[in-house]
Parts: structure tokens; C-alpha cells; sequence
């Protein structure tokens, strides 16, 4: 396929999803109007919601996870109606630049030929995870769970954080405990470790953790007020 294709291809897709997306909004409204104040009110808290749209990606293992993500999330709330193909092509305006021009390129042609088709959009995301993500995504995840520590956050931010960097890092069971315990504050991790009955499992360790960081951070409060 030609560059020039290619881009023709590409503002051919932008310019039908802006079509559909003005329909939508024509429906909403019209809906909203017939549907009384109550729809009206539901109708354009749907319409007006911002939504946004995803970061261009490059290829880059590291941004793959994110991309998915916002990926997921616009689909969800403006093009849940759109059918796999569009949906799918639409994912492919957002690959740009770096090792992913040859993959998109490659990946338009297939679809064309209809040597590859997909069943869902789930289906292509997943196909663009293995081919980005692999064990990169992995091993960028597992260095940033290693880096975390509670510092002067709460327990409940820190608890909130170090789930976000386990996601897809590898860690779990008792691994996933040992860091959880080197990164947290010293002082709670001795209390635990040393009480009559230490937590076991991550989410023992998450509860407990949290509810001793928030009685003595009150505690602290109640001190200051004196």
C-alpha cells in the first residue's frame, strides 16, 4: 500500500467517525427533548461529558498499558454503538510514529485483504498488547514496584499506588507481600510483623496497614490539638 493511500485511508475514517459522532449527538438531543426535563437532563450530562481521547502511540513498551486504557474508556463512553471495524480503525489513528507506522501499516493491509478479522475490539487491544507489551511492559512494571515507598503519604495512597504499579508487573502471592512490606513506612511494618496474629495474604496486609496509619495519624491530630 502507498503512503498516499494510506493517509487517504486514514482521513477517510476520521472524517465518517466525525459524521456518526454529529448523528449521535443529533439522537441525544432529540431524545432529550421528547423525553422531558428529567431525560433532558440525563440526555446532555451524556452528550457534554468529556471523554479523553488517548495520547498518541509510538511503540513504546513502557505506554502500551495507558494507551489500552484510554483506548477502553473512550470506546466505552462515544463509540459503543460504532461497529468492530470502525472501532478497530479507529484504535489504528492513534498508532503513529516510531516501530508502530510498519505494525499499523501492515495491520491496515491485513484487514482490507480480510486475511484478519476480529471478533471484538477486546480482540484487537489484546493482539496490540502481545505485539508492544510482551515482556518489556513487565519488566518496566516490576523496576516501578521495586521503587515505591509510602514516604510521607498515607497508607491509603500508598496502598492505592502500589496496586496500580503490581497490575501487570508479574509479582503476587508472597513476593508481592515483600514489597508491599519493604516499601511501606518502618514503624507500621514492625506493629504488624510483631503482633499476635500478623496479616498473611496482600489484602490483610493492605487493611491492617491502612487502618493502623489512619488510628495513629488520629492519634497524632488529637496530640496537636491538646
Amino acid at each position: 500500500m502507498s503512503q498516499l493511500n494510506f493517509q487517504e485511508i486514514i482521513q477517510q475514517q476520521q472524517e465518517q467517525m466525525a459524521v456518526m459522532q454529529a448523528q449521535i449527538q443529533a439522537l441525544l438531543t432529540a431524545a432529550g427533548g421528547a423525553g422531558g426535563e428529567r431525560g433532558a437532563a440525563g440526555s446532555n450530562m451524556g452528550s457534554h461529558m468529556e471523554v479523553a481521547k488517548p495520547a498518541i502511540f509510538n511503540g513504546e513498551a513502557g505506554k502500551v498499558g495507558g494507551f489500552i486504557t484510554a483506548c477502553r474508556l473512550y470506546i466505552k463512553m462515544r463509540l459503543r454503538g460504532n461497529t468492530v471495524e470502525e472501532q478497530v480503525q479507529w484504535v489504528l489513528t492513534y498508532v503513529q510514529g516510531g516501530s508502530a507506522d510498519v505494525w499499523k501499516e501492515n495491520m491496515m493491509e491485513e484487514l482490507e485483504s480480510g486475511e484478519v478479522e476480529y471478533e471484538s475490539v477486546e480482540e484487537f487491544l489484546t493482539c496490540l498488547r502481545k505485539e508492544f507489551g510482551g515482556g518489556e511492559e513487565e519488566s518496566v512494571k516490576a523496576a516501578e514496584l521495586r521503587k515505591l515507598e509510602q514516604g510521607g503519604r498515607t497508607m491509603e495512597e500508598f496502598v492505592q499506588e502500589f496496586k496500580r504499579a503490581a497490575r501487570g508487573s508479574g509479582y503476587e502471592g508472597r513476593p508481592l507481600v515483600e514489597e508491599f512490606k519493604r516499601g511501606m513506612n518502618g514503624g507500621i511494618r514492625r506493629k504488624l510483623m510483631e503482633a499476635e496474629n500478623p496479616p498473611a495474604s496482600i489484602e490483610q496486609w493492605y487493611r491492617r496497614a491502612t487502618a493502623l496509619d489512619r488510628n495513629w495519624r488520629e492519634s497524632r491530630r488529637k496530640e496537636e490539638r491538646l
